[in-house]
């Protein structure tokens, strides 16, 4: 039961402080995607050293001096708590931030983590040491169970209810709960190593090399479709703890049935079903296939990261050795997951111009399985594996296929493409962010100078720049993109523009002319926008607009009651906040409609649904944060507006605090 406990324990805090640190650190970093696919990779290379840690421990020191280098290690540890962010470590420009973001997680969370990762093995290795006939991979299977609830009970449990300061002090006091309970673990295996240690001795050679360079594939296979699925779902809805979650508690879930109930993974049933989720994966992910609503999409993602991840770790359950070389098994598995984190938390973004990395996992799961099975059906599947990845080279292909450019880096994917016939005027060219479309240009005269797509001019937007009085105004934009708003820009305007992605002012300067063309003087920061604005005076902007979007949604840093109160400390008494809410997926409303009460503004939302002679214009939803409580004060543009309804009780987002879930559509 000693042991029990703290593996559980262990394994629990081990993945609570996931989402926990991943969700502090995202408003540094600018709410990008690849925040948590770094983080990822940090836990997995810390888990690696931990395996390794506990490997060396247990194949070189006696129990006794294991207990006394354990438990001091574990007394230091302490020292790092509780788990605070140093601000020191922010950002103070646009370079590519993983490997800031590897030491701000080493620097708070790495020695309590490290030591965390190492309990699992280590206390196995005690437990099979003084457990004579004792089944220590039921103990893994343990362990991953406490994982699986620690990362499905933070969206439901943790996060709608605490805020990320005591969420961070909680787990600091659990984590002094471990460290005692591990503590007296340790000595416990010292005192009872003579029982036993007769009855552990093998009775077959080492694991030969092809046998542990198998276990290390199949474990980096099922980390890069980890990562690569995580990626491909919140590079086009949004950085946020579920959808970081979902996929690993599919991973994790994968991990206890095979370790903990090897009969349930049955190789002729799990088999089909992940050529089914091969090819599923396939067609989603090309670009010429059918495009799913998202649910869905997530459905079928996970049902199809699950039945991959059970034939990748089924068969590194039906190949785990005898218990004394389960440390070493376990470092192959830490070492593979660390390469799949490597890879695409790091190489990837650098190497790549697109998400290859998921028709790369998808084919080495194939190969994979080809690679394992034996019988008289293998020749079927080995016609179907090469079938199947000369279908994936078309995948890649139309990844960058009909660009005009397609680049990448730790932000994201973009890319420009022209649609329609070049003759034709309705011609345009367009601007993606993954799958998400992130302004467009009409390619002729005289459409090409004016505002088009979310930013027309009957739009809240439109609206809010008609207000302005005649005189050179001033105007702050979060959030470049193709530069669209730069249109509006008279003579003698001034338009700053926060951009954190240094992708996107090259192609708005070189694939597009909003900027070249404006009469307006533009100048351009690079940089997270609401970081930067923080460091900077007051800009006394007449209009400050939030256009800055990651995936399809706002970054959540960028709506809280403490970035609204940055914007409007760089507004002029009777500016104007506009801030674009248009998603597919979450309503924004009421945390808009909090924020401005509590700052005693008043939000007037427009919603605009384009009209036919409007063909080129989206429909949007626009708030606008004025001065003051009633409307007949307002510019005549700005009468159209609806004030935002009292939320209720709708909790104020703050720093500290937000909840995705009370807001999905």
């Amino acid at each position: 039961m000693l042991y029990a406990i703290t593996i559980f324990l262990s394994a629990f805090l081990l993945f609570q402080i996931q989402p926990i640190i991943a969700k502090m650190i995202l408003p540094w970093f600018g709410g990008a995607a690849g925040v948590w696919s770094v983080c990822l990779l940090f836990f997995q290379l810390a888990l690696l050293l931990g395996y390794a840690y506990a490997h060396g421990l247990h194949q070189r020191l006696s129990a006794g001096k294991q207990a006394v280098v354990h438990t001091v290690l574990l007394a230091v540890s302490l020292a790092c708590l509780p788990v605070v962010l140093d601000p020191r470590w922010k950002p103070a420009n646009a370079d590519n931030p993983s490997f800031r973001i590897l030491g701000l997680l080493a620097a708070t969370i790495g020695l309590p983590y490290f030591l965390l990762s190492t309990t699992s093995p280590l206390v196995q290795a005690w437990y099979a040491r003084t457990h004579a006939g004792g089944l220590p991979y039921r103990l893994y299977a343990l362990s991953n169970l406490g994982s699986v609830l620690a990362l499905l009970s933070y969206p439901l449990l943790v996060e709608p209810n605490l805020s990320t300061k005591w969420q961070a002090w909680i787990w600091s006091a659990a984590y002094v709960a471990f460290v005692v309970v591990c503590g007296v673990a340790a000595w416990a295996a010292r005192r009872g190593v003579s029982a036993a240690t007769a009855t552990i001795e093998a009775t077959e050679p080492p694991p030969a090399w092809p046998t542990r360079a198998l276990w290390l594939s199949l474990a980096a296979c099922a980390s890069v479709l980890l990562l690569s699925v995580t990626t491909f779902l919140t590079q086009d809805v949004a950085a946020v703890p579920f959808l970081w979650i979902l996929p690993l508690s599919v991973y994790l879930l994968s991990f206890i049935l095979c370790f903990d109930a090897p009969r349930l993974y049955w190789r002729n049933g799990y088999g089909p079903l992940m050529a089914i989720a091969l090819a599923g994966m396939a067609y989603l992910a090309w670009p010429s296939g059918e495009k799913m609503r998202i649910v869905p999409t997530i459905a079928v993602f996970s049902a199809g990261l699950f039945a991959c991840c059970m034939v990748c770790h089924g068969e590194l359950a039906r190949r785990k050795p005898h218990p004394q070389y389960l440390t070493g098994f376990y470092l192959m598995i830490a070492l593979g997951g660390a390469c799949g984190g490597l890879f695409v938390g790091l190489l990837a973004p650098h190497i790549f111009n697109a998400y290859y990395e998921l028709p790369i996992g998808l084919g080495l799961c194939a190969l994979l399985w080809v690679i394992t099975l034996g019988g008289r059906w293998r020749w079927v599947w080995r016609v179907a594996a090469v079938a199947y990845l000369v279908f994936l080279g078309v995948v890649v292909r139309d990844y960058v296929s009909g660009y005009r450019v397609a680049v990448r880096n730790f932000y994201g994917q973009l890319r420009v493409e022209d649609e329609g016939d070049p003759q034709d005027q309705d011609a345009y060219r367009r601007l993606m962010h993954g799958r998400i479309n992130h302004g467009l240009q009409m390619l002729h005269d005289p459409l090409r100078h004016q505002p088009v797509s979310y930013f027309c001019p009957n739009s809240g937007i439109g609206l809010a720049f008609r207000s302005l009085p005649e005189a050179p105004r001033r105007v702050g934009v979060l959030g470049l993109g193709c530069g669209t708003l730069a249109a509006y820009g008279r003579a003698g305007d001034s338009f700053r523009f926060y951009e954190i992605n240094p992708l996107v002012p090259e192609l708005a300067q070189s694939e597009f002319s909003y900027l070249r063309d404006t009469p307006a003087h533009t100048e351009i920061v690079l940089g997270d926008g609401r970081l930067s604005l923080e460091r900077e005076p007051s800009q006394q902007f007449d209009l400050m607009v939030m256009d800055a979007f990651s995936g399809d949604s706002v970054p959540v840093h960028l709506i809280t009651r403490e970035a609204f109160r940055t914007y409007f400390r760089h507004l002029k008494p009777g500016g104007i906040l506009a801030v674009n809410i248009s998603n597919r997926y979450l309503n924004l409303g009421p945390v808009l409609e909090r924020a401005a009460e509590s700052l005693g503004k008043t939000a007037l939302v427009f919603t605009y649904s384009p009209v036919f002679a409007d063909s080129h214009c989206f429909g949007c939803d626009w708030v606008l944060l004025v001065d003051g409580p009633a409307q007949p004060a307002l510019p005549a543009p700005l009468q159209s507006g609806a004030i935002l309804q009292n939320a209720g009780n709708f909790r104020l987002w703050t720093d500290d605090y937000s909840n995705l879930y009370r807001v999905l559509k």
